[in-house]
């Protein structure tokens, strides 16, 4: 597998990537996370024009997507029930999702990213099992809860 920045002709391969997985989701036990359609096209463009979105590729095809940067998280200002592992510049991994063609995309796109800036923040909704796992399997340390902009309350990770 290989990681690349996201091209605009992706970007329908993404959004189905994107369907698939509110599909998944919702099918073992997270119904909640992704609704009304999240993460929106615009919202998917708004993180590709800004170089954020990466695809993860394996023998040409798109396998899964994530959007990463090192730029503070607005919602990461403020934690509850913890706090986070240190105050240095960080990276941030969002909207993973995988095509759900081979095992692994997870942890390959969590390390790519760890690789890109050793102390790398993410975070995930209460019913996300999968993610949750996910994060703890590769080195993450569960953080706190912090609230997004709907202010719905998500767990927070950290690897440094």
């Amino acid at each position: 597998m290989e990681i690349r920045r996201a091209k605009s002709g992706q970007l329908e391969r993404i959004m189905e990537i994107y369907d698939k997985a509110r599909t998944f989701m919702a099918d073992h036990g997270n119904p909640n996370q992704w609704v009304n359609g999240y993460p929106q096209r615009e919202l998917v463009k708004r993180d590709l024009d800004k170089g954020w979105l990466y695809v993860c590729m394996q023998d040409k095809e798109i396998v899964g997507v994530f959007m990463f940067y090192q730029e503070p998280e607005p919602n990461y200002r403020e934690i509850w029930e913890g706090s986070w592992l240190n105050d240095r510049p960080y990276g941030t991994m969002h909207r993973m999702a995988s095509a759900g063609k081979i095992r692994g995309v997870s942890a390959f796109c969590l390390e790519w990213c760890y690789n890109q800036c050793r102390n790398l923040k993410g975070d995930t909704h209460p019913d996300n099992y999968v993610m949750q796992n996910v994060f703890e399997k590769n080195g993450f340390k569960r953080c706190g809860i912090i609230r997004v902009e709907d202010k719905s309350l998500r767990i927070a990770y950290q690897k440094e």
